[in-house]
């Protein structure tokens, strides 16, 4: 773990770290009794893990120390199952190879076993927050209203493929659907569990998931592949137009006239990196998120000492491996 992570952990203090362990546990459990097929292919999306940085956002939102509740272990629960699901339908749609350095579902299952393993991991989530005794209503719209903007910026992203037209504007309102809705759902799941200010708590949330997706996209193209898992310009690849694309067309004539159709192999997408690169402009990119990162932690509402330093953070993990 991280110095950052580990500063985050310490400062929810062992409630988090127990929390943190019935969540591991309630996902492995939930891989399982689906048959072995789905089991394997679940498991392996679970146990992929990363930093469970939107589980942890549920519960720092509650309280530092977080109440260690059914309830609250459901809500982070339900969480990270619909971002695995939505890794899961991603890599279906790109034919994606790898996910974190590791072979992704769709690779080693195919399509219709990806496609039914991201399925069963929404399904889960929202019978999790559904159980008796878990979250209440409210909860469960929240999570019904990411899952849909979840939806609408995947279909975005599919729009605005290959596009040379995309603005900074209509990128921002994508990687607020596509990733950043999450985050805020995470944070209004702890808030509401805890009675806390749900509305500021989320735009917290949002906040800091746009910046983790801006830095996500400057990492694609700056690399190296050892660190991301994937390959160096892969978002080229795919056609996926983002803000280190848009900034450097602003700065280089070249770029403008690109046609993401011709980059068709690993080498094509390095030698564009490597241009977009020269421009200055994923410099320029890290500044926005950082500055979204800021923002985040100054429209914090009042919260006890504890909490609020647990919260900022985990907002400065959001851009630690980027650094």
């Amino acid at each position: 773990m991280s110095t950052g992570a580990q500063a985050v952990v310490d400062a929810g203090g062992e409630p988090l770290t127990r929390i943190m362990d019935r969540v591991e546990r309630r996902m492995a459990e939930l891989a399982v009794g689906h048959g072995p097929m789905l089991a394997r292919h679940a498991g392996a999306t679970i146990s992929a893990g990363g930093k469970r940085l939107r589980p942890m956002l549920v519960c720092l939102a509650a309280g530092a120390p977080p109440p260690e509740t059914a309830g609250l272990v459901r809500a982070a629960v339900a969480v990270e199952l619909v971002h695995g699901a939505t890794l899961v339908h991603d890599d279906v749609l790109d034919g994606s190879p790898l996910r974190r350095g590791r072979p992704t579902v769709v690779a080693t299952g195919g399509r219709a076993a990806a496609t039914a393993t991201g399925d069963l991991l929404f399904s889960r989530a929202f019978a999790e927050l559904a159980a008796e005794g878990a979250g209440s209503p409210g909860a469960v719209r929240v999570l019904a209203r990411a899952s849909r903007q979840l939806a609408l910026g995947e279909l975005a992203q599919r729009e605005d493929a290959f596009r040379a037209d995309v603005t900074v504007a209509r990128y921002l309102d994508r990687c607020r659907l596509k990733t950043a809705v999450l985050f805020r759902a995470a944070c209004e799941l702890g808030a509401l569990e805890a009675g806390g200010d749900a509305d500021a708590l989320g735009a917290f949330g949002e906040r800091i998931g746009l910046a983790f997706q801006i830095l996500d996209d400057v990492l694609d193209v700056s690399g190296p592949p050892e660190r991301t898992g994937k390959p160096r310009g892969a978002d080229l690849l795919d056609g996926t137009v983002t803000l280190p694309l848009i900034l450097a067309r602003a700065r280089d004539p070249e770029l403008v006239a690109l046609d993401l159709r011709s980059v068709r192999t690993a080498a094509d997408a390095a030698a564009v990196c490597d241009r977009i690169a020269a421009t200055g402009a994923l410099d320029v990119a890290r500044s926005r998120a950082r500055d979204l990162v800021a923002d985040a932690k100054l429209g914090l509402p009042e919260l006890p000492d504890r909490q609020r330093e647990a919260l900022e953070l985990a907002a400065d993990v959001m851009v630690e491996r980027y650094a």
